[in-house]
């Protein structure tokens, strides 16, 4: 096939919900009008929920009223009009229902589904929240863009929120696709502005776009705009507020080339700026990207001081030996040097760890780099030298979650500010904000770091005195997210405690199978290990049949 007639439906949407029977009519109708000279259909996003819903029961019993009726009726429409039809209605499993744009061939059989990428904040949100909780559990999970081929031609998709993630845009394109098919809502945004990324979108991935949408009627200078846009960015449809079918024939084969700089020779967009791509530019990606902190699942092994009992602690052989071992978090601890460089070990002093003496803030960068901090661990290590903070970053910024133990120079002190501020520049500067927390110990420098970084969470130290067994009172009044709780000043009182209030609990630590396996029957939700191979190696099949993770 080279040419093929295109139609794009778009229904009027109603913020009122006792329209939902009228919208659905409405939408069934433009459906019916389609004919045997179309080749492929597209209805919007929601097709099962097509007016508003003001909760998430009445969300769900709109999907349970008619989501198989759509289905069937999209079949009924491909076999009558003996077209390609693609029409977005939720997709039920164990935990939900999923937002889903199924691909259905000419003769009526579903032959893909197309799980949204980038689900919105109002579908990740459980009922409790104000959200309709779908289903997201795989957009947790690594994969490639999913694409379908139907008759020759290679399908990708973006539905709704997918089109603001400009970044997938590069992505999508390497799948070399030839349309682009966009079941959505876009509520919020105006014509110009659905204009622009529908246009940059074709542009950038050479592919032809054909989006439907809702028209949230005549007037509304907001959403609408079912689309069908060519690989060079030219309209061909662009249906504003109009309620109808918007139809274009259109040659999938045709692509657009341009010339790849002054004189350049003829490419697409996106090879043209494959040649100037610096990937340490961007944001973290690609699959050794593991999920932000908010979202890695629980209860989970922290690394302390990477696999210490392998390699010398809080070292560049200890991280590597623990994430290779998959760990999912590793804890470290950061001192300021005397010339205000930052580098990781455990002790304020030198002695244990290094051939060097005295106190490591005392010391140059220079002078501790002259020191060996591998031979008293073993002769196999020797000659490594000390980590700096940047060294860690640039390795493994979002390989692991990092516990990030910022030690004290002072208990009754702020914390330097300069000495905060670069620490904090350096998590920006490597994309680790969503991959790290604070662990700190006084409430001065808890404050201080939630102040001025307050997207960054923080986790509550221990402290000894009268402070043994108050670790959770101080994370409720600090708005710590995490507490590091130090045995044996803790009880599963506390434990409760610090969930009922929101907070995440670490403990440090545990070496000991058993004593691992009864913090995880406490709900323990980080355990701190130094036999990281040994404990995970137990603690995975243990985690595994209590949580069924």
């Amino acid at each position: 096939m080279s040419k093929m007639k295109v139609c794009v439906i778009q229904p009027y949407y109603s913020f009122d919900y006792t329209e939902n029977d009228r919208c659905y009519e409405e939408m069934v109708k433009l459906l019916d009008q389609c004919d045997e000279s179309m080749d492929l259909i597209v209805l919007p996003e929601y097709s099962d929920v097509p007016a508003d819903q003001p909760s998430k029961a009445m969300y769900d019993a709109s999907i349970v009223k008619y989501n198989a009726d759509i289905l069937e009726k999209a079949k009924a429409a491909a076999v009558r009009c003996n077209a390609i039809v693609f029409v977005n209605a939720a997709f039920e499993t164990k935990d939900g229902y999923r937002n889903t744009t199924y691909a259905i061939d000419r003769k009526g059989n579903i032959v893909g589904k197309y799980f949204k990428e980038h689900p919105a904040p109002s579908e990740v949100k459980t009922a409790a929240q104000g959200g309709n909780g779908l289903d997201v559990t795989y957009s947790y999970e690594y994969r490639e863009p999913y694409v379908i081929e139907i008759e020759g031609l290679r399908f990708g998709f973006m539905t709704c929120y997918d089109f603001y993630f400009y970044e997938y845009f590069a992505r999508l394109a390497r799948q070399n696709v030839d349309i682009i098919i966009g079941c959505s809502h876009q509520r919020t945004d105006t014509h110009a502005t659905l204009d622009m990324i529908h246009r940059f979108l074709c542009y950038h991935t050479n592919a032809y776009l054909i989006r439907s949408s809702v028209s949230l009627g005549l007037e509304s200078p907001i959403c609408g705009c079912s689309t069908i846009v060519a690989p060079s960015g030219e309209v061909l449809v662009d249906m504003k507020s109009q309620i109808g079918l918007g139809v274009a024939e259109i040659d999938p084969s045709v692509k657009y080339f341009k010339a790849a700089g002054f004189k350049g020779a003829q490419k697409s967009h996106y090879e043209y700026i494959e040649e100037g791509r610096r990937p340490w530019l961007y944001r973290n990606g690609g699959a050794a990207i593991v999920n932000f902190d908010q979202y890695m699942p629980y209860p989970r092994l922290c690394a302390h001081r990477g696999f210490s009992t392998l390699a010398p602690e809080n070292t560049m052989p200890a991280f590597g030996a623990a994430l290779s071992l998959g760990a999912e978090e590793i804890e470290f601890d950061l001192w300021p040097t005397k010339d205000g460089e930052i580098v990781s070990c455990h002790d304020n002093t030198l002695e244990r760890v290094s051939t060097g003496e005295g106190k490591i803030y005392e010391r140059t960068l220079e002078e501790l780099l002259s020191y060996d901090f591998g031979v008293k661990f073993s002769e196999k290590f020797e000659g490594l030298k000390i980590v700096r903070f940047e060294e860690i970053l640039q390795k493994y910024a979002g390989h692991c979650i990092m516990n990030i133990h910022v030690k004290p120079l002072s208990y009754e002190e702020e914390y330097p500010q300069e000495i905060m501020g670069k620490i904090v520049a350096l998590i920006r500067k490597y994309d680790c904000a969503k991959h790290c927390y604070f662990m700190l110990e006084p409430d001065i420098h808890l404050r201080q770091f939630k102040a001025y970084a307050p997207d960054i969470p923080i986790c509550v130290g221990h402290m000894w005195g009268d402070q043994k067994w108050k670790i959770v009172d101080r994370a409720i009044e600090l708005g710590a997210e995490k507490v590091q709780l130090f045995k044996p000043y803790f009880n599963q009182e506390i434990v409760d405690k610090a969930h009922a209030h929101g907070i995440r609990c670490n403990v440090f630590w545990a070496d000991d199978i058993d004593e691992a396996k009864q913090y995880i029957d406490m709900g323990i939700d980080c355990i701190l290990t130094n036999d990281f191979l040994k404990v995970s190696n137990a603690l995975r099949p243990y985690i595994a049949e209590k949580y069924g993770k």
